[in-house]
């Protein structure tokens, strides 16, 4: 099925906005083919979701954002993410589509570490960008976002890592939607090469609460051999943002990707968190938790799929819903023919707090190989009583009881995002969500 919407973006606009940026010719020209693709397309199609009335049509494509002389000139909501233990050493803010702060350590800088918004990646490591952008993790005719997001690209990040580099501490970009309208349209790359390891952390932010705008996603996630990437992020989008977000991870031998995704957006999201185990001995960890809320709908994809021997796959996705909001949690452990001796594992567990609330866990194992291991665990409910009952009897009312099992409930997920500051925020975005 194709879409027939008829965007206000064409060819010579395409053409005339990748010249005013000063690309390389090749991502001009791959912006005009994914834009042909548009229509020819069909939506995405997540599992028990339809998106095809979801809004991913109505924005405003361009909006500056303001260079920052400091960082005290954050808004508070968003000086709380900042990572003060390491001093910001290694961070980057892109306010609207423009690079407002830039940061990164000196003896990183020395060891070829790059982490810079996508634009200046476009015009200082061109070849390098051109060697991972919509190649071995999303392809730009997957479907009809996925062309769109090639043809509108208008923010993003690479961050690289050279062979043989330890980087210690956690490199972080915020992305601050700060016009209500503008969409964000963001191509994030992260590249570990052989023997290396990073831990990077995003955190996306908006508050426009009326106005409709639209963030299509993208991000590719590379570890080479023997590489190690511990990915962390949190999406908090606010109510007037539908999102697509598609997180890709390719794991070459004995490399490893470990997600930590706190989806928090107040908005309809669709979400694929997807990782192609390769190698022999590679190995993967993908946790989400959410917290749905109103009206919203969401739909969460966690896939692992696994080509190399010994490969490893663990899925763990917990949400809590609230009021009328639903949400659909797929988890699938794809073992592909010649996978011998890999192991797949899920769990997905939905409590639900209120009446109109729904939840809905689908686990998926498909299994092409004999000589493996597999297993899932899914659960939907509400709050256990007799938790409640116990945590009462001990003085603690039911309000305070129900707050802690539900924090105790997403603490597998909130727990293992790798920087102090972002971890205790999203528990707060947690408890205001629930509260």
């Amino acid at each position: 099925m194709t879409v027939d919407t008829k965007l206000p973006y064409e060819k010579e606009y395409i053409s005339n906005y990748s010249a005013d940026r000063n690309e390389p010719e090749w991502m001009k020209s791959l912006r005009l083919r994914a834009l042909e693709l548009v229509d020819t397309l069909p939506m995405p199609k997540p599992e028990k979701t339809n998106i095809t009335k979801w809004n991913f049509d109505k924005f405003k494509h361009q909006s500056e954002g303001k260079k920052l002389d400091s960082l005290n000139d954050l808004p508070e909501d968003i000086q709380v993410f900042l990572d003060k233990e390491n001093k910001n050493s290694n961070l980057v803010i892109q306010r609207n589509q423009s690079l407002a702060y830039q940061s990164l350590d000196n003896s990183l800088q020395e060891k070829g570490v790059i982490l810079t918004d996508l634009s200046t990646a476009l015009e200082k490591h061109s070849e390098l960008v051109q060697r991972y952008y919509m190649k071995d993790a999303v392809a730009i005719d997957e479907n009809r976002l996925t062309a769109l997001h090639t043809a509108l690209m208008n923010g993003g990040l690479f961050v690289y890592v050279p062979k043989n580099v330890v980087v210690e501490e956690p490199l972080q970009a915020i992305f601050w939607q700060e016009d209500p309208e503008v969409a964000t349209f963001n191509h994030v790359i992260v590249v570990a090469e052989e023997n290396s390891s990073l831990t990077y952390v995003e955190n996306y932010i908006s508050h426009n609460e009326q106005e409709e705008a639209v963030a299509n996603i993208v991000t590719e996630v590379i570890a080479m051999d023997n590489a190690s990437i511990s990915f962390g992020a949190v999406d908090n989008f606010a109510k007037g943002t539908t999102v697509y977000v598609n997180r890709r991870g390719v794991a070459y031998r004995d490399a490893s990707i470990d997600w930590a995704l706190g989806q928090m957006n107040d908005g309809n999201t669709a979400s694929e968190n997807i990782t192609h185990l390769i190698g022999d001995n590679s190995h993967s960890e993908a946790k989400t938790v959410t917290v749905g809320r109103g009206d919203q709908s969401q739909n969460f994809t966690a896939k692992i799929v696994h080509f190399g021997k010994q490969s490893e796959g663990y899925i763990l996705q917990h949400g809590v819903m609230k009021d009328n909001a639903s949400s659909i949690f797929n988890g699938i452990g794809k073992i592909e023919h010649g996978a011998a001796k890999s192991n797949a594992e899920q769990e997905s567990r939905v409590l639900m707090l209120s009446k109109g609330a729904r939840g809905d866990a689908n686990p998926i194992l498909l299994i092409d190989e004999d000589d493996v291991t597999a297993g899932h665990a899914a659960s939907v409910g509400r709050v256990d009583p007799i938790q409640l009952y116990y945590l009462m009897s001990r003085g603690i009312s039911q309000k305070e009881a129900e707050r802690l099992i539900i924090h105790g409930f997403l603490a597998p997920v909130v727990n293992e995002i790798p920087i102090t500051a972002v971890r205790e925020q999203l528990t707060q975005v947690i408890e205001g969500k629930v509260y």
